[in-house]
């Protein structure tokens, strides 16, 4: 079974508690992002958060939503998902970013149909836009899969370097002479149309795609990538608030 091991906590400089803030409708992003996850069968979620006493309202939501959950390391990101699935006995693993209201349930479920039907054992599957992983990128559309054991091998190659303690998986697709790594294809729509930013850093992030949540989910609260971008091309002006917020905030 794959594991959905959403990475959340409420420190962040730029926009403190922001998946925690009313988003949609009374619910925050986190509600709305496990409702989502859970459309996804044979999968679990486990909401991976910390220790810090302030994230004590994350798994009061987990428990609530009908998630695990599992609190670990603040700092160590790497250490916190591994010992995460190890609490849960999980191998298979689809890293989630819980600021991301916007992630795409067909990609979802492309990725974990991979996974699952896959002849290979596959130790790192994303997909790209042309060269770049999905995880650097600013749409926020996409999950990626690890296995426990890369991620095992990535913390013993990786060493002490605290950027891939910080960034879990980067080791993995950054060195793939040592993994087997699958890389799938995002909709060609995708290369036309590189000033979407719906991943949240700031207040500019959350009222964007606040609007865009309340006027394009509520006749349908999954829509397909085609459908969101149609919705933008229709919109042009959010257009300009979203490349403002690319050009300061760069990954």
């Amino acid at each position: 079974m794959i594991y959905f091991l959403v990475q959340a906590r409420v420190g962040s400089s730029r926009l403190p508690n922001k998946i925690l803030l009313p988003f949609y409708r009374g619910k925050n992003i986190l509600e709305l992002l496990i409702e989502k996850l859970q459309q996804v069968e044979n999968t679990r979620v486990v909401i991976a958060t910390t220790t810090n006493p302030d994230c004590a309202p994350i798994e009061e939501i987990a428990r609530k939503s009908g998630a695990l959950c599992f609190r670990g390391s603040e700092d160590d990101v790497l250490q916190r998902f591994i010992d995460a699935a190890q609490a849960y006995n999980a191998t298979q693993l689809v890293r989630v970013c819980s600021d991301n209201p916007f992630l795409d349930l067909h990609g979802i479920r492309q990725l974990t149909t991979h996974v699952s039907t896959s002849a290979e054992n596959i130790d790192y599957a994303s997909f790209h836009i042309g060269e770049t992983p999905s995880i650097l990128t600013h749409y926020g559309f996409w999950t990626e899969y690890a296995s426990l054991e890369a991620l095992l091998k990535a913390k013993d190659l990786g060493g002490n370097d605290h950027y891939y303690h910080e960034h879990l998986t980067s080791y993995l697709y950054t060195h793939p002479e040592h993994f087997n790594i699958h890389w799938l294809d995002v909709p060609e729509i995708i290369q036309t149309h590189c000033d979407i930013r719906l991943t949240i850093d700031t207040e500019e992030d959350f009222l964007t795609a606040q609007k865009i949540y309340e006027d394009v989910c509520s006749s349908n609260p999954y829509p397909t990538l085609d459908e969101l971008i149609g919705y933008l091309d229709q919109h042009q002006d959010l257009y300009s608030s979203m490349k403002r917020q690319i050009e300061r905030n760069s990954k």
